[in-house]
């Protein structure tokens, strides 16, 4: 049974302490804010109003202000959110980040005047502020909030939208809810007949079982319990697309993705490219699906079957701290610096809360802020995959890591689009120097099996989702009722296009939309397969090209949002404008195809 939070181990949770000693020093915080001076929370912000017209350093000492303050609440908020995900259902934590998440928004209501009064500035005031000395360290922000004037509305409207906010989050709040603290799978059957405990975690560790019975049991046991509540799942999905309709239409965007895309200055060809270059390299994918049958021998190849590796009776148990050791090891072409900073931060400071516990939340990721050491959420099962998602996540983290050292708060956080390309590129380190060890033929294939894999579910995979995504917005711009019975079908379609004509496609998969939390976000999953691109053609310029691809590596991650994310990745080496990157990444996928073909064959002839 998953042990209470109470009962994990110190060495086992991360060290949230750092930022606050208690839950009593962080309200201590907190209460600093919640005084209001005539219905205003922050009258040294609204003592701005109206005079950013009078000089370059009145906008210099505004920025000043908004700056320090969001990063205190980014600190308040960051304590708030991982205490939180601890356990989910405990009602101190989650009313310590109801409150921080108020004031947030609050924030954002009371600076919503700032923008539109900036834009409304003459055109000459606007090109002599942006050369000014005084706002040097915030030219490139002033730029960006430039470009945005055509979709930035009147300060009274801008205040409108910012008192939307709140109520506009309630479907992803929901779905979170609902998701991770009140949605619970019956026990299951494994082929002997036992019952088996089943959570998010563990159904992923299922998926991977050579128990064919048990695979089977957990895919269609967990889709059928989220069938359960399609309609309420529908209209939670409807209600987060609603949300973007509605926020497309208001600032004036042809369409939800350009919403999406334009403040990142992302060319909306790069979306479409991207799945039309995947959809081109499909017969790849389905050349996979093909070898995958051959070598099981089954008569039919479903969907539950393609995360059990195609490699038998290898024994792939990695201890979390043998797990981060390997990540440690494997970052080494990045040079002393990067790997004894991850070294301290994984082994030492605590940076990782490491094994899944009761009500906590579901899957990884990497959190902080400015002032914070990064924070990862694993569910750690010891394998292979686990061992994977850490190196990814340790990715995000020392990216932030060199961007926080390197760059003012104001340039700090990288854009989004960047987001995935750190993460993956750890994961290829660690391909690369687990199977530059590897003498054994059959876990080399094993190793390989696995990075095809990982290519598999990132590259193809998260198109698909990407694809189903701009379905999805495009129905809802054009007012298509949304109904269970047309998502189910349209992910089905797209799930017997993608897979090919080798597997059955299992009825139960009609449902995996309604699992997705990703899909409660704005037009994301996209950059996880233009990341992995990236990351696999910057991967390999390291390792060929040595000290001045290492450095110039370095350089982006310290890089922050300091350039536009096109030019960032550009100073790393890699043009995202171009479709080669992605060509790149499906010739990859098949080579490493061909060579598990050939290891599985000789193998099978020594037999």
């Amino acid at each position: 049974m998953l042990l209470a939070r109470k009962d994990v181990l110190e060495k086992d949770k991360w060290n949230v302490e750092a930022l606050y000693p208690s839950l009593e020093e962080w309200e201590k915080d907190f209460k600093v804010w919640e005084g209001v001076e005539n219905g205003v929370r922050w009258p040294n912000i609204a003592s701005y109003k109206g005079r950013l017209g009078e000089r370059a350093e009145v906008l210099n000492e505004l920025f000043n202000a908004c700056t320090a303050l969001d990063r205190q609440l980014s600190k308040l908020y960051t304590y708030a959110h991982l205490r939180h995900d601890e356990d989910v259902a405990n009602d101190t934590f989650k009313h310590a980040y109801i409150k921080i998440l108020s004031l947030c928004h609050k924030l954002r209501e009371e600076t919503s005047w700032i923008e539109p009064e900036i834009l409304d500035l003459p055109q000459e005031t606007l090109d002599k502020y942006l050369k000014a000395d005084s706002l040097k360290d915030y030219a490139l922000y002033l730029e960006k909030m430039i470009r945005m004037k055509p979709h930035t509305l009147s300060a009274e409207k801008e205040e409108l939208l910012a008192l939307a906010g709140r109520p506009l989050e309630t479907s992803q709040k929901a779905f979170s809810a609902f998701n991770n603290a009140d949605l619970k799978f019956p026990s299951i059957k494994d082929e002997k007949g036992d019952l088996r405990e089943l959570s998010h975690g563990k159904f992923l560790l299922y998926l991977r079982d050579s128990d064919r019975t048990l695979r089977e049991n957990a895919f269609k046991t967990v889709h059928k319990s989220f069938a359960s509540y399609e309609n309420t799942i529908c209209e939670l999905i409807n209600g987060q697309l609603q949300r973007h309709v509605f926020e497309r239409r208001a600032r004036n965007y042809s369409s939800c993705l350009e919403a999406a895309l334009f403040p990142h200055q992302i060319d909306l060809a790069v979306y479409k490219t991207l799945i039309q270059t995947v959809r081109s390299c499909l017969p790849s994918l389905h050349k996979y699906m093909a070898l995958r049958k051959k070598l099981f021998g089954y008569s039919e190849l479903h969907l539950y079957d393609m995360h059990v590796p195609l490699v038998s009776d290898v024994d792939f148990k990695i201890g979390y701290e043998e797990g981060e050791k390997l990540v440690v090891d494997s970052v080494a072409p990045l040079g002393e610096e990067y790997q004894n900073i991850l070294r301290k931060g994984l082994l030492e400071d605590r940076w990782v809360d490491r094994y899944e516990n009761a009500q906590k939340r579901s899957g990884a990721y990497s959190s902080g802020c400015y002032d914070s050491m990064p924070y990862i959420l694993m569910n750690y099962q010891n394998t292979l995959s686990d061992v994977k998602t850490l190196a990814h996540e340790a990715g995000h983290s020392m990216h932030s890591y060199f961007s926080n050292k390197n760059q003012p708060y104001q340039y700090s956080s990288y854009p989004i689009f960047v987001a995935e390309v750190a993460s993956t590129f750890n994961e290829e380190l660690l391909s690369m120097h687990m199977l530059s060890k590897m003498e054994d033929p059959k876990k080399r294939a094993y190793l390989i099996n696995q990075k095809i894999d990982d290519i598999r579910a990132t590259f193809f995979r998260q198109t698909m989702f990407a694809e189903f995504e701009l379905k999805l917005h495009e129905w809802a711009d054009q007012d298509v009722p949304l109904t269970p019975t047309l998502l189910k079908a349209e992910y089905y379609k797209l799930n017997k296009e993608y897979f090919g004509e080798d597997v059955v496609v299992d009825q139960e998969v009609e449902m995996e939309w309604a699992r997705i939390p990703h899909f409660y976000y704005n037009f994301y999953v996209y950059q996880y397969a233009t990341g992995i691109s990236a990351a696999l053609a910057l991967a390999e310029h390291v390792q060929k090209e040595g000290d001045k691809a290492r450095r110039d590596y370095l350089r982006f991650l310290s890089s922050g949002c300091s350039k536009y994310p096109i030019d960032l990745l550009k100073l790393a080496g890699v043009d995202m404008t171009s479709p080669k990157a992605v060509e790149a990444a499906a010739s990859r996928f098949d080579s490493l195809v061909k060579e598990l073909e050939t290891l599985l064959l000789a193998e099978n002839s020594r037999k």
